[in-house]
Formats: C-alpha cells, sequence, structure tokens
C-alpha cells in the first residue's frame, strides 16, 4: 500500500532512536557521527511529523514526553527489521563487514578481557565498531535485545530469561580480596568473613541475588555491606589502608591486586563458581554477523582465560557458537 508525501526516512527514524537513548543532543550527535547542527533539524522535523516536543528540557537535562515513550518501542522495532532487510542473506565477511555491535556489560569483568575482545575486532574487522553499554538496576536488558538496541550481553544472573539463548563464557572462582596489612591477609575464618566489614557492589538487577547472599542465605546466615558502591571496579580502590573485605571473581581479583597493595585470599566459605555467559534473542542467532561475532566472544574469553587458570567450556566451531536456551544453562550462573 503506497502512501504520498511519506515523511519518514530511516535517517529521521535513527535520530528518533538515539536521541531517545541518549537523552542529549550533543551525545546522539556523536553516536551517530553527525553534527549538532544537523541532529537539531532532524529533532526538529521529529517534532513537526509527530507535532509534539518528544524531548524537552528539564533543569540541566531533557525529558521525553509521554508520546515519545510511547512510540520508542514501535520505531525500534521498525529499525530492527529494516535492518533485517538490508542484511545480507548468506555471507559475511568480518574484513569487508561495517557492522556496529552493541554489547552490554556490567564491570565485573577485569579490563584485560574486554581489551582483549577489542584488539581481536580491530585485527579482523577493523571496520567494525563496538559499542559497549553500561547495565543497570533500571536497564531493561530483555526489551534492548528484543528490540535491536542491544546484540549480545554478557551476565552472570543466577536465573537468566527462559525465552532467551545463551552459551557458556567462562566459569571462575569465587575469593575474598584484602588490604595486604589486613589481619586476614594469610586467610580467614568463617568467623572472621561473617562478621567483618565488607564492601559490597549494588546489584545489576533487581530481580538476581547474587552469589554471596544466595549461599548465606542458604546457611541462614548473614554479612555487613558496611560500604556499598555502584561499580565494581570502585571496590578494589576502596581496600588499602582499610578492614574492608571485598568478594569477587578471581581473574578480577588478580588483575587489581597486580596493580594495588592488596592480597587474595581463599574465600572461607564454600561458594558455587561464578559462571559467566553471553545471552541473545532469538532475532539475532541465525545472523552470519552476530554468529561471527559470538563467536569471537567465546574465543576471546577462551584465550584470555587460559592465561588465569580459568575453567572453560568446550570450544565452539569457528562461527558455530553453542546454541542453548538460557533455561537450559547450569542453574548455578551467580555473581558475588
Amino acid at each position: 500500500m503506497s502512501r504520498a508525501n511519506d515523511p519518514f526516512d530511516t535517517y529521521l527514524l535513527r535520530v528518533f532512536a538515539v536521541l531517545l537513548a541518549e537523552r542529549s543532543v550533543s551525545r546522539a550527535a556523536t553516536r551517530l557521527n553527525q553534527s549538532q547542527p544537523a541532529v537539531s533539524t532532524a529533532l526538529k522535523r521529529l517534532r513537526e511529523i509527530f507535532d509534539d516536543p518528544l524531548l524537552v528540557k528539564d533543569k540541566q537535562r531533557m525529558v521525553p514526553t509521554e508520546r515519545a515513550l510511547r512510540l520508542e518501542a514501535s520505531v525500534r522495532v521498525v529499525l530492527g527489521e529494516i535492518d533485517a532487510l538490508l542484511a545480507p542473506a548468506d555471507s559475511f565477511d568480518p574484513a569487508t563487514t561495517r557492522l556496529t555491535f552493541h554489547l552490554g556489560t556490567p564491570d565485573y569483568l577485569a579490563p584485560p578481557l574486554m581489551a582483549a575482545v577489542v584488539q581481536y575486532l580491530r585485527g579482523t574487522a577493523p571496520g567494525a565498531r563496538l559499542f559497549m553499554h553500561p547495565l543497570g538496576p533500571e536497564f531493561d536488558v530483555e526489551a534492548a535485545l528484543a528490540d535491536g538496541s542491544l546484540d549480545v550481553v554478557v551476565g552472570n544472573w543466577p536465573q537468566p530469561p527462559e525465552h532467551l539463548h545463551t552459551t557458556l563464557l567462562m566459569e571462575d572462582e569465587i575469593v575474598c580480596l584484602v588490604d595486604r596489612d589486613h589481619p586476614g591477609a594469610q586467610g580467614l575464618t568463617p568467623s572472621d568473613y561473617l562478621h567483618g566489614a565488607h564492601v559490597v557492589p549494588q546489584l545489576y538487577s533487581t530481580l538476581q541475588r547474587g552469589v554471596v547472599e544466595s549461599h548465606l542465605a542458604t546457611l541462614r546466615l548473614a554479612r555487613t555491606p558496611t560500604v556499598t558502591v555502584p561499580y565494581f571496579s570502585m571496590a578494589p580502590q576502596l581496600l588499602p589502608g582499610t578492614d574492608l573485605i571485598f568478594t569477587t571473581s578471581r581473574h578480577f581479583a588478580q588483575h587489581f591486586a597486580a596493580l594495588l597493595p592488596l592480597a587474595i585470599v581463599p574465600a572461607p566459605l564454600d561458594f558455587p563458581p561464578m559462571r559467566f555467559y553471553q545471552l541473545w534473542h532469538a532475532r539475532h542467532q541465525r545472523a552470519p554477523g552476530h554468529v561471527w561475532f559470538r563467536s569471537l566472544l567465546s574465543a576471546v574469553m577462551r584465550t584470555a582465560g587460559a592465561t588465569r587458570h580459568l575453567r572453560m567450556p568446550p570450544a565452539p566451531e569457528p562461527g558455530k557458537p553453542e546454541l542453548r536456551k538460557a533455561g537450559a544453562a547450569p542453574r548455578a550462573s551467580y555473581r558475588a
């Protein structure tokens, strides 16, 4: 069915989606690699089309109108369908691809792991772009994967959503990280741990409980979150010169123990291992570029993890990662 004088083009739709995500003309311009005047002009045109301001100023920020929020999900779905139509049906060449991959990940992976991902991506797909999205309690991971604003999420929640797909990336031991002169630097007893002062990151999901609290709850025990921080990477910085205890994965602890005067101590309680996996929506399950990107993540985590004594799953064939529903993944997929 044709429509005369159709006011839309994909550029305007993409500007709309990015503006709603960034809530800022300047940040949207940077993300779109456009000038601020160009994005402002596009916003003006969108306001005329919808007869609505869409974004309004509230003190030092911009907030979406009710109409904009209603339109956002539909626009993302439309863009996803357009991208699917334009994607090559059978072939994918990393050496020539211009795809942008959107990866959602909290900061509980040590920086060297993400650095290895970037190095491999730049070496094999120099025209590709990688956009890393921060996650938080208010971030709707399922919606972002469904509407295509995220391609893959790295997580270790206890129970991933059943309708998403997952592969195990690595498994790591849970340890304690303390100041080098901490009284428990040579070893912690269960009593030391339970009565100690702990630094605890905020949960990245309000619906998921961490492995430490989950395990302690099964024992009807609890620890004291003396200091709560918004980011994992902030916690090790607070340990030198204090009596604080930080419970985390061994690979994360090793990275910061090499930079700061810290000691790694075995966990005094028998915590389950921490499992990290990647999640994606069925819409991208067979897309060649996304299959390749997920294989890249698996291969890089395996290579980097092997040097850090992590327990790794069997290696997938190149371009053919293990596919399985999230519900079939090991149920001990936790985070501290």
